[in-house]
């Protein structure tokens, strides 16, 4: 069901000009739950979410891939998106993240810049350091684009 669910979406996607970053599916007491993240140049809009909410419910509803009942949320991924896959790191090259790894027995949180993403591992300018650290990508236990809120903008 989920990669009949992955076509629908990128279909809808590629034919209205926006991009799938993620797909999120979770089972509640209630029915399915489908959450689709979409992204495009210049920021997504409220608008956005809704044709493309529309046009996935009309073709997920004509294909029949989902028995029963299902709750569809379109959204933007946000200014601090989650990292799982490597196209999703490949996309956030120059940006701030923060990685929680373990390292040894211990799990151990880091933010800088990811400069590379490697086959196996990510390179890493680390933010208070400027220390250049790779992680392994099976040693990642979450790991997300970060906004510093704290930062004050200069006049």
């Amino acid at each position: 069901m989920y990669n009949e669910l992955e076509k629908i979406v990128k279909y809808v996607c590629e034919k209205n000009n926006i991009g799938m970053y993620d797909i999120d599916v979770k089972n509640t007491h209630k029915g399915l739950v489908i959450i689709v993240y979409i992204t495009k140049i210049g920021g997504v809009l409220i608008d956005d979410c809704s044709r493309i909410g529309r046009k996935l419910k009309e073709e997920i509803e004509l294909e029949d891939v989902i028995e029963g009942p299902f709750f569809l949320e379109v959204s933007s991924p946000g200014i601090e998106r989650n990292l799982r896959l490597k196209r999703h790191y490949a996309s956030a090259i120059n940006e701030m993240i923060k990685v929680t790894h373990t390292v040894e027995d211990s799990k151990v949180s880091e933010i800088g810049v990811l400069k590379e993403v490697l086959p196996d591992k990510l390179v890493l300018e680390l933010k208070d350091t400027s220390e250049i650290v790779e992680i392994n990508f099976k040693e990642i236990k979450k790991a997300r684009t970060y906004f510093d809120f704290k930062v004050k903008k200069e006049k």
